[in-house]
């Protein structure tokens, strides 16, 4: 792994800043994340974004630009969007926690905004410089590539009732998607659902199907306690079932972390999955809407480099922090 914090010579950095990703104003930290990052012997650039796609833009010009590292200020949409531009890539993913769910930044362990952290992004910013760059896996799902997870039928009809998010719903959080997940499930019904993965084939009534890059979902239940973000593979979890009970044990099952007991869910892993229904189920990529089936993902080996913090849980990883 290669160190972040490097005084011989200067590290060029952008920082992409979503301003109106979260519910709070992030402009007053800014200035403490740049001075840290100075101090470390970064060259720095800061820029906003002002619409959606921008920051896939101003991550392909810092690649371009051969910039050493892109630290993101938003949610995990803004992150995917950073991702789409940085994949293939040398440049570093480093993620301030700026947005609502902030899965990816509880993830790798970084404070989010809390009673007990009113200064998220400079404490997130000192854990990651100094910390290390390791090289990841990522997913690709209709040809966008995707950090942590794709999900199909009942969260992705959540995420698109929860879109345009307003900033109340921002404000609300986790409990503005309990009541759009519960409206949700009264009108759920299971959809006869052909799975493929790799070269066998699953046929399902299903009500949610999780593909997983990461371990952790939603923000605090790991639904994929064995993924590993380098080992080349997609997790896969399939909740079959009818109607509002079905899509109602589902949800309680992730939520009270007890899915892996319930005979209407199964699990498996590959590097290519393939979803077809008989009637068209949403999708969304990294919490973002992403249309609806047929979808097809697949896994990219060693693609994203990212910025992780000393102390990051080594369960994410197959191979040794040390190496």
């Amino acid at each position: 792994m290669m160190p972040v914090s490097r005084r011989d010579r200067s590290m060029q950095a952008s920082i992409i800043v979503n301003p109106t990703s979260g519910p709070w104003d992030v402009q007053r930290e800014l200035p403490a994340v740049r001075d840290h990052l100075e101090r470390h012997g970064w060259q720095v650039t800061m820029h906003r974004t002002s619409q959606a796609g921008e920051a896939t833009e101003l991550a392909r010009r810092a690649r371009a630009e051969k910039k050493n590292a892109v630290f993101v200020v938003g949610g995990d949409g803004t992150i995917n969007e950073v991702v789409n531009g940085l994949a293939g890539s040398d440049v570093a993913l480093g993620v301030l926690p700026g947005g609502t769910g902030n899965v990816w930044a509880k993830e790798l362990g970084l404070p989010t905004r809390s009673p007990l952290h009113w200064m998220p992004l400079v404490e997130s910013i000192k854990a990651l410089v100094p910390g290390s760059i390791r090289r990841i896996d990522l997913g690709q799902a209709n040809g966008r590539y995707f950090l942590q997870w794709v999900g199909i039928g009942l969260d992705a009809e959540v995420t698109y009732a929860m879109e345009p998010r307003t900033r109340r719903q921002r404000r609300l959080g986790a409990l503005a998607y309990i009541v759009a997940g519960v409206t949700t499930a009264a009108t759920m019904a299971g959809i006869r659902t052909r799975i493929t993965i790799d070269e066998e084939r699953i046929y399902r009534r299903t009500i949610l199907i999780v593909i997983s890059n990461s371990q952790l979902y939603g923000g605090k239940v790991r639904i994929a306690t064995d993924a590993r973000l380098d080992d080349g593979l997609l997790d896969v979890d399939i909740f079959s079932g009818t109607g509002f009970g079905s899509a109602m044990r589902a949800a309680l099952g992730i939520i009270a972390r007890l899915h892996t007991r319930d005979p209407r869910h199964s699990f498996y892993r590959g590097r290519t999955i393939q979803i077809e229904s008989r009637k068209p189920m949403a999708v969304h990529v990294d919490g973002e809407p992403f249309g609806t089936t047929p979808v097809e993902c697949r896994v990219v080996p060693q693609a994203l480099s990212v910025v992780i913090p000393r102390h990051v849980r080594p369960e994410l990883f197959t191979q040794s922090l040390a190496q």
